[in-house]
């Protein structure tokens, strides 16, 4: 928006360009400002600011439906959005010469959208934010989401939102054509998730129904829409395969989606746990101290490096407390586990830890068949047989963990023979007991070898090999 008369702007209209303070440069580019201006998903009127500044503009730059959607004075030149970097030029040449400019999208504009690239080109923004989709499509489902985490699969590589919404109870996900909710949906088949497709928030097409992950496959969804991916509640509180939960604003979901489960007290989806890693083997029940030792689970956690948008395999799984704590780290996570008492203990663990493992049963190799590709495998059990099917799928670390000296050399062998650089250290621990009369003893835990193989990266002499080209 222009200054008001003498010069002077309101101060409930905030600072420019992120800078306060008389002199600064954004009080000197106040003329040329760019004024970012959030279309309301909810279908509200725009930000009481907006019409003084669509009034001064002599440049606006939206999308066709945006740019329909507001009152421009007469002489004021449109770009209609389609590859950006066109546009963000012409937005740079109007602030070099002087011109106010205005750019229309889509609910909350700093939300994973056009703020960051307009920051990265130096311009100076005033952003009146409105309803953004995610809050609309929570509001529409009647649900809190001051839990859920927000991840786009728009202009990105599908698999770390896919990953987010297997391994977090509650997600958002920003979708584009071919990567949206029939894919999504395809990729989450095994988790126990409800799915919640809003399409066309805030316009007469606003549709909201609530389907399951296999329904969502098979179904062809209009563009735009926002998903949400929440745990499944649980059977008595479960609805029918999908429910059409109406259209337009007023539609209410609350009474047939199940509450969002799981959210962490502290609102920090994908933090540090707050209570550590490397936990202590009682904070597992386990069978017979068949349990990777906490110094043991220190060092394969920091090799798997498990985060936020990663999947990681646990194969051999025991009492599942790797994976466990890779989950708690925010990875989506597969444990797989032939022994039917062991797959109840991982079960069990992971609700006590409140992640949400899926837990396979059956024997490696022919378990890990038709599993979606990790990028981190860790194999505790199941000898070569379990670490060659796993090295097939190329993850692009493998740490295995092996109790045995004369099967060292062999998996080394093996995990070198599928193209990866491998290494090992041998873990021997000795912790202080407590002896009577105040003293400490050395109490020896099992040596345990500890192999890392990393997938090297690619070069001109390495072509990607097949499982790479995804």
């Amino acid at each position: 928006m222009p200054p008001r008369a003498g010069g002077r702007r309101d101060p409930a209209e905030g600072p420019v360009g992120g800078v306060t303070g008389s002199g600064s440069p954004g009080a000197r580019l106040a003329e040329a400002l760019v004024t970012v201006v959030g279309i309301d998903t909810g279908g509200a009127s725009p930000h009481p600011a907006a019409a003084g500044a669509l009034a001064g503009a002599r440049l606006a730059v939206g999308a066709a439906r945006h740019l329909a959607a507001v009152a421009l004075p007469a002489g004021c030149a449109t770009v209609t959005l389609g590859p950006l970097a066109p546009a963000l030029a012409r937005v740079a040449a109007a602030v070099a010469a002087g011109t106010p400019t205005v750019v229309l999208a889509s609910g909350d504009p700093g939300l994973f959208g056009i703020v960051r690239r307009l920051r990265a080109q130096g311009l100076p923004l005033r952003v009146l934010p409105a309803v953004s989709s995610v809050a609309a499509a929570f509001a529409r489902a009647g649900l809190p989401w001051d839990g859920a985490a927000v991840v786009s699969a728009h202009g990105r590589d599908l698999r770390p939102a896919l990953n987010a919404a297997r391994a977090l109870p509650a997600v958002a996900v920003l979708t584009a054509p071919g990567a949206g909710a029939a894919e999504i949906g395809a990729g989450l088949v095994g988790w126990p998730r409800r799915l919640v497709v809003a399409e066309h928030l805030g316009t007469p097409a606003e549709r909201i129904v609530e389907t399951t992950p296999q329904a969502a496959a098979v179904t062809t969804w209009a563009d735009p829409h926002v998903l949400l991916s929440l745990a499944d509640p649980a059977p008595a509180d479960r609805p029918g395969p999908a429910a059409d939960l109406g259209t337009g604003p007023a539609a209410a979901g609350a009474a047939a989606i199940g509450a969002v489960a799981g959210a962490r007290a502290d609102n920090q989806p994908a933090a540090a746990p707050a209570g550590g890693w490397a936990l202590p083997e009682d904070a597992y029940v386990h069978r017979d101290s068949m349990i990777t030792k906490a110094e043991v689970r220190a060092l394969a956690v920091a090799r798997l490096r498990p985060r936020l948008g990663r999947l990681v395999w646990d194969v051999g799984a025991g009492s599942g407390s790797v994976g466990i704590e890779c989950a708690l780290l925010g990875a989506a996570v597969i444990a797989v586990e032939r022994d039917p008492d062991a797959v109840d203990l991982v079960r069990r663990n992971a609700a006590a830890h409140r992640v949400d493992v899926r837990v396979v049963t059956g024997a490696a190799p022919a378990a890990l068949a038709g599993l979606p590709d990790p990028d981190a495998a860790f194999v505790g059990g199941g000898g070569l047989a379990a670490l060659a099917a796993v090295a097939a799928r190329r993850p692009a670390r493998v740490v295995a963990a092996l109790a045995a000296l004369d099967r060292v050399a062999p998996a080394l062998d093996l995990l070198r023979g599928h193209g990866y650089r491998a290494e090992g250290v041998q873990l021997s621990a000795a912790r202080l007991a407590d002896l009577p009369g105040g003293s400490v003893r050395l109490a020896a835990t099992n040596p345990v070898f500890v192999l890392t193989a990393d997938r090297p990266p690619l070069t001109a002499d390495r072509p990607p090999s097949p499982g790479e080209r995804r």
